[in-house]
């Protein structure tokens, strides 16, 4: 029996996707795996028992990816589960940047006891005039699972869509149209766009990346897009440039002391995955990664180990092993099955930065003393039997 704890509400869809194998806990510390959404993590003491954390979501900076990495435990997220929901707002997004929607539905609400209103409407409705997306260039920085349907839905709106990421995967290319531009840096992004969205995880390299020399680059007027992360975009430079007009507006799905009332800026409150259908593809896709991760040793969209896939493991024994990215485990590991006469059947490894993961299929029974040894050589984290 497996035992899991959800830190958050999570989707009943995704949850009723659970066997009788497993039973929820009223505490994380008996967990074997723990599903979360935004709830912080970072201060949390985690049981000996976890195994995994499945988010249900996109973004990991509520869990301490290092420490569970260095106990052995998987950290998953759900990519594109929510990519649509995104999609939407951001359409939304330049919408509402390109026409003074807001303006105009403040002015009618402000407006509302006047008895004459639909002729003073027409009066006043040129002060919230304001241009169509058809035509217009968008330049879309990082070309995953939300961007590329970004990108696409643009075309479609009758855009000239330009598209930038240096690392875009197999399965975006072939989801990408033919007819979006490939920019082969940044900076044509900056010089040829009339809106610019922002599309890429949060790091080292990217925080703050649209900064004041990338707005000094950018076209007089521009719009600036992001519902990635508020710290991709540099707040005091977003505001100077709010305020001497260089970019007319900028929406963001990130309110934050700094850019909330500043005049130009569209702050939502953090809506891009807040959709009923984005709720329910995140629970499952984060259930269906747990399930099998527990049950089959397969891990799919971590992302503090590196992917490995062999399939169900079937009437075999399936030994898994989670270690530090460091020479000669693989040969301490097998020394220590063939000691035992444990023929191996099939193997891979797979490595992820300053870790890896073993996974070995054995025809035969696993000796606890096996496991047991395994889990004393140096740099091996978490050894688990599947049967």
């Amino acid at each position: 029996m497996y035992k899991y704890h959800c830190l958050n509400p999570i989707s009943a869809v995704g949850l009723d996707r659970m066997t009788d194998d497993y039973a929820p806990v009223s505490s994380p510390d008996k967990a074997d795996a723990i599903l979360v959404r935004s709830a912080g993590m970072h201060d949390m003491e985690f049981g000996k028992e976890l195994k995994a954390i499945g988010r249900a979501g996109a973004g990991v900076n509520n869990i301490p990816l290092d420490k569970c990495a260095d106990q052995g435990i998987v950290v998953f997220n759900t990519p594109g589960a929510n990519a649509n929901g995104v999609k939407e707002l951001v359409i939304a997004g330049m919408l509402l940047a390109s026409r003074d929607i807001i303006g105009g539905i403040n002015w009618v609400q402000e407006n509302e006891e006047d008895g004459n209103i639909a002729k003073d409407a027409e009066k006043a409705k040129k002060a919230f005039a304001g241009c169509e997306l058809e035509g217009k260039k968008l330049g879309v920085i990082g070309l995953g699972a939300i961007g590329v349907l970004v990108a696409n839905a643009a075309t479609n709106l009758g855009m000239e869509v330009y598209g930038f990421d240096p690392y875009i995967s197999v399965e975006s290319a072939w989801k990408l149209s033919r007819s979006i531009h490939h920019a082969k840096t940044v900076d044509e992004i900056y010089k040829d766009c009339d809106y610019i969205t922002i599309h890429v995880p949060a790091m080292d390299s990217t925080k703050g990346m649209i900064d004041k020399n990338a707005v000094g680059l950018m076209k007089e007027g521009v719009v600036v897009l992001n519902f990635a992360r508020d710290v991709l975009v540099d707040s005091e430079a977003m505001v100077d440039a709010l305020v001497s007009g260089k970019v007319k507006r900028y929406v963001t799905d990130f309110p934050t002391p700094e850019i909330a009332g500043v005049k130009g800026a569209i702050v939502i409150p953090h809506l891009g995955a807040s959709t009923a259908e984005a709720e329910d593809n995140c629970a499952k896709m984060a259930v269906k990664e747990l399930m099998d991760y527990l049950e089959n040793g397969n891990i799919r969209n971590s992302v503090n180990y590196p992917n490995c896939d062999m399939g169900e493991h079937g009437e075999r024994t399936r030994i898994t092993v989670l270690h530090r990215n460091v020479p000669n485990i693989i040969g301490q590991i097998t020394k220590i099955l063939g000691d035992d006469n444990m023929n191996i059947e099939d193997m891979t490894n797979k490595s992820k930065g300053a870790y890896a993961y073993t996974m070995i299929d054995i025809s035969s029974e696993v000796p606890e003393r096996v496991s047991e040894d395994l889990g004393k050589v140096k740099d091996i984290l978490r050894v688990r039997v599947i049967k």
